[in-house]
């Protein structure tokens, strides 16, 4: 029997008709769907262990996970037969070998998001379910300031969900960006990681800036409370997407460094 690979692959996914990333029994999940494929291709049990799990509508551009299998298989078989059985809004993008010791979510360093708004008074057609739909003017300016007191590391307590599952609610945010692109507004956020439902917690906090429900400087206090009930409701996952997520060097030269699809996660920040 040949020993085990270990590969690193990059999953883009619309996830509007899922219940999140995670396999869950009588839901469908992209994990279970991903799994299958991918057994059927080794002709034995995968499983696939991702960067993140993300949530019920929530979509990804580039999802890193990982698989160990002992299936001798091209990079072109890989992606070819996997993409077949997948269903359409579902697509593996790359697959490559990896050292023995890499796993996807534990080596992650970072993951990155977009949340991607698109703020006009009619609702869109081609790109619904696919950016968040918000008909009222917003004040990037307040909304841009507003995004400053969120960098460092914070107990972000106020922004997770009551259904989170971590034991530790600290987090540090390497870099929080909102950026405007005519009628989008798009925030680019980076950190160690993410509590439950932490950026749209977040997102839904800019709304109430960008309306003038709240002042930018309020953001320190609402922070401090670490009282998720005194918060504006959480923005909907529609908008929002994993984009990447990055690792220690000896891990990171082997993964491939793609262009994002949709176009408006590569607007530069």
């Amino acid at each position: 029997m040949n020993a085990p690979t270990t590969y690193a692959i990059g999953i883009e996914f619309i996830g509007t008709n899922y219940k999140g990333w995670q396999r869950q029994q009588e839901v469908a999940s992209i994990q279970a769907h991903l799994e299958h494929a991918l057994s059927k291709v080794a002709n034995h049990p995968i499983e696939v262990i991702a960067a993140g799990r993300t949530d019920a509508g929530v979509h990804a551009s580039n999802m890193v996970a990982h698989f160990n299998t002992t299936a001798t298989r091209t990079a072109h078989q890989w992606l070819r037969g996997v993409n077949t059985l997948l269903p359409n809004d579902i697509a593996l993008r790359w697959l490559v070998p990896m050292p023995d010791d890499f796993h996807a979510r534990f080596a992650a360093t970072a993951r990155r998001y977009r949340y991607i708004t698109l703020n006009q008074p009619y609702r869109p057609a081609i790109l619904h379910r696919q950016v968040t739909h918000f008909y009222e003017p917003l004040d990037v300016d307040s909304m841009m300031a507003a995004t400053l007191h969120f960098c460092g590391t914070h107990d972000f307590s106020s922004f997770r969900s009551s259904l989170c599952q971590s034991k530790k609610p600290v987090r540090d945010i390497h870099h929080i960006k909102l950026f405007q692109h005519g009628a989008y507004f798009v925030l680019d956020i980076q950190a160690d990681g993410f509590l439950h439902h932490m950026v749209r917690n977040i997102m839904g906090t800019l709304f109430a800036v960008g309306t003038n429900k709240l002042l930018a400087d309020d953001i320190p206090h609402l922070i401090k409370l670490k009282d998720r009930s005194q918060l504006p409701p959480t923005a909907d996952a529609d908008g929002l997407y994993f984009i990447n997520a990055y690792y220690p060097d000896k891990f990171q030269t082997h993964i491939p460094n793609l262009p994002l699809t949709p176009l408006w996660l590569n607007l530069p920040v």
